[in-house]
């Protein structure tokens, strides 16, 4: 597993109300753990009803379940942010929230620039690893690189299942929920 990667829920993991349908990208991988973000799920709030100071509307993700009470922040914009960690060539998370939110307000950062999550999603390696080798995910390349943060969230998981071919394109055609079907 190597930062910067995806990891795209296998249809098995149908019944995981946390991880059904999710991407998720590895923002930090250490020797004993491993940290991402779900990247296509977005809360039904916004992140100004979170930061009253942040007078933007961007949409809020669920990034996992793991702190849902605290915030978290994957942007392309390492080069203006103090702080921010490096996740893979122009794509960082975290930094200086003071400049982050300055930023955001002067409209310098857009919302192709960044995305906040509240939560995030958390393995240690040897768990990961389990998880992979029980399908309950595929892990790949990040093909969008820093673009992944303009990309539609909402059809990001069924244009993954069609990229990956074979018979992930059936599942990629199938309800959210089946059993409704």
């Amino acid at each position: 597993m190597v930062q910067g990667n995806i990891l795209i829920s296998e249809p098995s993991a149908f019944g995981d109300l946390n991880f059904h349908r999710s991407v998720v990208i590895i923002a930090n991988k250490k020797e004993s753990e491993i940290l991402g973000f779900i990247v296509n799920k977005p809360l039904t709030y916004s992140i100004n009803e979170v930061m009253p100071e942040i007078i933007s509307d961007f949409k809020l993700y669920f990034g996992g379940p793991v702190e849902q009470d605290n915030l978290f922040i994957i942007h392309n914009a390492g080069h203006l942010i103090p702080n921010s960690i490096k996740i893979d060539n122009n794509l960082f998370w975290g930094g200086d929230l003071e400049k982050l939110v300055t930023l955001v307000n002067e409209g310098i950062l857009t919302k192709n620039n960044i995305r906040f999550f509240l939560g995030y999603s958390g393995w240690s390696n040897e768990q990961l690893e389990a998880e992979i080798n029980s399908n309950a995910w595929v892990l790949a390349e990040n093909p969008f690189k820093d673009k992944i943060l303009s990309l539609d969230s909402e059809a990001l998981w069924k244009n993954q299942m069609i990229a990956l071919g074979g018979e992930y394109i059936l599942w990629s055609n199938t309800p959210e929920n089946p059993f409704q079907n």
